[in-house]
């Protein structure tokens, strides 16, 4: 694939915008590349179903819609768990983009491919493997914590990077080979392992009380699920603490809480790129059950009150976060509001819980796993020579 063997070697990610972790993946693991193997190695990210045949091209548009859907979400999640189901679905999805994926294939040469994302790895290496030949190494970063879709899983791939242990004994049960994994964590932007200041000088510098515990509510950038829902139940029930919601670019959800007259201390936004240092200010994080935001919270040792998950998908996130210690599963806003309650009026419970959540934190994920790519391309890191 790669004519021209004098150039920097290339990375090539595969991708979709249908949830914010495959591109937030990808994304974390080119810094890392480039904060570890600066100027040494190319990189390309494509989406693959940005420009892929009808249908398929609707999957970023009606990803929002189908996420709030759960029970549809659930059905179709169930419809494909299992080994020979996918080999079946996979038999039907590569002829249909077969085309699609040969011309991807030219049009972006590469000597190593990274897919952050579930569908294309079967059919990419089915269609790699009948050019013939030797193919580029194929290496699979999985971007769910615990109950991963069998998508994920091809025995072909040469390697297969999860976030946990309970990941790589989904692969296992599902017939893939020990030595394919590597339980590393899931890769996240370098500026959540490094906070820009500690958490007095940040709350002065965005206006947040002192002497007030800090809730913080996030839905992800799309601002989705109940966030509305239960700020306005936190509020109603005057707990002691200040709030700190983020509608991300649900612009109608952030007038609509502007204008409501908050009981307490309420700081409304809509899309932030300051979230490792909002999650570093706060005391608790109230949150959807979506693998990277658990991650990120871990590394800021924030405790986590989880309100809603993707059913299948996501369940096991929630049980890995309760079973740890690190969190508790509230999916109404009452009793979101009992769980505030019993972790403000009982702040030990609160720190005990932000304890675990930093145990369980692997903030140099995305810098292993470039170090792990490097190496995969024949690369290691250049030793520096004092003059």
């Amino acid at each position: 694939m790669r004519p021209h063997r004098n150039e920097r070697p290339k990375i090539l990610f595969l991708f979709s915008d249908t949830g914010g972790g495959h591109r937030s993946a990808a994304e974390a693991i080119i810094e890392a590349i480039s904060l570890e193997f600066p100027g040494q190695i190319d990189t390309e990210m494509v989406d693959i179903f940005r420009n892929a045949p009808s249908p398929l091209h609707l999957a970023i548009p009606t990803y929002p819609m189908f996420a709030q859907m759960p029970s549809i979400w659930e059905v179709s999640y169930s419809l494909l768990d299992g080994r020979r189901r996918v080999i079946i679905a996979n038999s039907v999805l590569t002829p249909y983009v077969r085309q699609y994926y040969q011309k991807l294939i030219e049009q972006h040469p590469c000597d190593l491919i990274v897919s952050c994302h579930p569908i294309p790895i079967s059919s990419f290496i089915d269609i790699l493997e009948e050019k013939g030949g030797e193919r580029p190494p194929f290496i699979t970063v999985v971007t769910d914590l615990v109950t991963t879709p069998a998508f994920w899983y091809d025995r072909r791939s040469d390697k297969i990077i999860v976030p946990t242990e309970y990941a790589k004994e989904r692969g296992l049960f599902l017939g893939m080979r020990e030595e394919q994994f590597e339980v590393i964590g899931l890769p996240v932007a370098d500026r959540f392992c490094h906070p820009s200041a500690d958490r007095r000088t940040l709350r002065e510098r965005l206006g947040w009380p002192q002497d007030l515990p800090i809730i913080l509510i996030v839905g992800g950038g799309e601002g989705m699920g109940p966030i509305g829902k239960n700020a306005l139940a936190i509020d109603k029930a005057r707990l002691p603490a200040g709030l700190v919601v983020v509608c991300g670019r649900n612009k109608r959800l952030k007038e609509r809480l502007e204008e409501h007259e908050w009981n307490i201390p309420a700081y409304i936004y809509g899309f932030v790129k300051e979230m490792p240092d909002f999650m570093a200010a706060a005391d608790v994080l109230v949150t959807k059950a979506g693998p990277g935001t658990i991650s990120e919270a871990f590394i800021a040792g924030i405790p986590l009150i989880l309100y809603s998950r993707m059913p299948g998908q996501e369940d096991g996130n929630v049980a890995y976060v309760m079973e740890e210690g690190a969190g508790l599963w509230a999916p109404q806003p009452r009793l979101v509001v009992r769980a505030l309650r019993e972790w403000l009026y009982d702040p030990e419970k609160r720190i005990a819980a932000g304890r675990a959540a930093h145990r369980l934190a692997k903030p140099d994920a995305a810098r292993q796993i470039a170090r792990l790519v490097a190496e995969t391309l024949g690369i290691t890191k250049p030793v520096i020579t004092q003059k």
